[in-house]
Parts: structure tokens; sequence; C-alpha cells
């Protein structure tokens, strides 16, 4: 049997040793219209990404039933989310249906520091502004499978009220023309949330394995 040369050994084991450094932690993005199932996917998602840190979304809108507090949203008041604008608290801030929703600066710093990737789950309108503040973020835009499906999904929340409603859906609409400016798009069917989260545990897969992984710095 020859042995192999020492000096290829030598240098192929110092470039593979490159090539595991080379991971980075990633910044991913969940957006999508209102209605088409982003909370649920999060859930899933959590059960399998144990070692992702999960942002979570600031707003001034009132808790709806089975929402925990620091778990789905930190729910705050308008003044004390106005003071976290003013101290530079936010990554990004909107307006949203008559409410503020904001992405907290340092949870999301802290992971990154740690190395661990970093999900975020934002509105359509939140998410063009990470997009601009870390370009190198990946952005995945659920879609429902019709707008049809769409609308019965947000009257069965029962909460709002037919004027509500009908200016939720058409924003929804707005907001799917919108998709375009995302990297990938993943369609959350009725019945088929698995293949969607699937989908995007598959994203996430490739994309941790890109040879160039740019830094991500807040």
């Amino acid at each position: 049997m020859v042995s192999p040369a020492a000096h290829i050994v030598r240098d192929g084991d110092a470039f593979i040793a490159q090539l595991r450094q080379r991971r980075r932690p990633r910044v991913f993005i969940i957006s999508g219209p209102s209605g088409v199932g982003k909370d649920a996917v999060i859930e899933r998602l959590r059960d399998s990404e144990e070692d992702t840190h999960f942002a979570i979304t600031a707003t001034t809108r009132p808790m709806r039933e089975n929402e925990v507090d620091k778990v789905h949203y930190y729910f705050v008041t308008p003044d004390r989310f106005e003071d976290w604008i003013e101290t530079d608290q936010l990554l990004e801030h909107a307006q949203v249906y008559s409410h503020q929703y904001g992405v907290p600066k340092e949870p999301v710093r802290a992971a990154l520091a740690l190395g661990q990737d970093v999900i975020i789950k934002i509105d359509v309108q939140g998410a063009a502004s990470l997009r601009r503040l870390m370009p190198d973020a990946v952005s995945i835009f659920l879609a429902p499978e019709s707008m049809e499906r769409l609308f019965a999904r947000l009257s069965a929340r029962k909460s709002d009220d037919a004027e509500a409603l009908a200016r939720r859906f058409a924003e929804a609409g707005r907001e799917l023309q919108r998709a375009h400016e995302f990297d990938y798009v993943v369609f959350n069917e009725t019945n088929g949330i698995l293949r969607a989260v699937a989908d995007i545990r598959a994203i996430l897969l490739a994309e941790r394995e890109r040879l160039i992984q740019p830094s991500i710095a807040l």
C-alpha cells in the first residue's frame, strides 16, 4: 500500500479545517401576509431547531387568546414602545393595523455573538426594513395556497369586525405582491404545515452549507 505524501495530508487537512471554520451565524427572516400561518410554522420550527435563536417581536396590540407574553410577543404599552424607539433598542419598527411592532436589538446581537443562527418572524413591511439593515440575511416568504383559503383563515380568528377583516384582507393582497422581494417562497397549504416546515428547514440547511458565508454585524 502506498503511503500518502505527508505534505498532501498536511495541506489537505489544513484546508479542510478552514472549510469547517467558514461557518458563521446566519439571520433568517420569515414573513408573509397576515393569516398565512407564520406563528404555527414558527412553533413547529422551534421543535426541530433547538440551537437556533428565535427573535421575539414587541407589539402594542392586545394579547390574543392562547398567546403568552415573552413567548409569542413582548406585549408592551405604547409609552414603553416609544421609549425603546428613542433609546435605539429596536432593529426596526413599524405601525401595522394601528399597532406598533418592532424587533428588540440586544437579544439578536447576543445570539449572533454566541454563534447562534437567528430566525426573525415579521410582517412584510418590517421584513423590508430588516433587509436594508442586514442585506446578507436570508428572507423567506410564506405564501397561501389561494386568497380564498387566506380569507377563511383570517375569518376563523374572529378577532376582527367586518370592517377590520376587510381591511386586513386587502392589505394581505398587497403584501402578496411583494413576494418577489424575498430570496425564497414557501407555500403553507391547508393541512400541509409539515411540508412547509420541511421546505423551510431545507432552506436553512442549504444556506448553512454555503461555501461563502458573510458575517452579519449589528
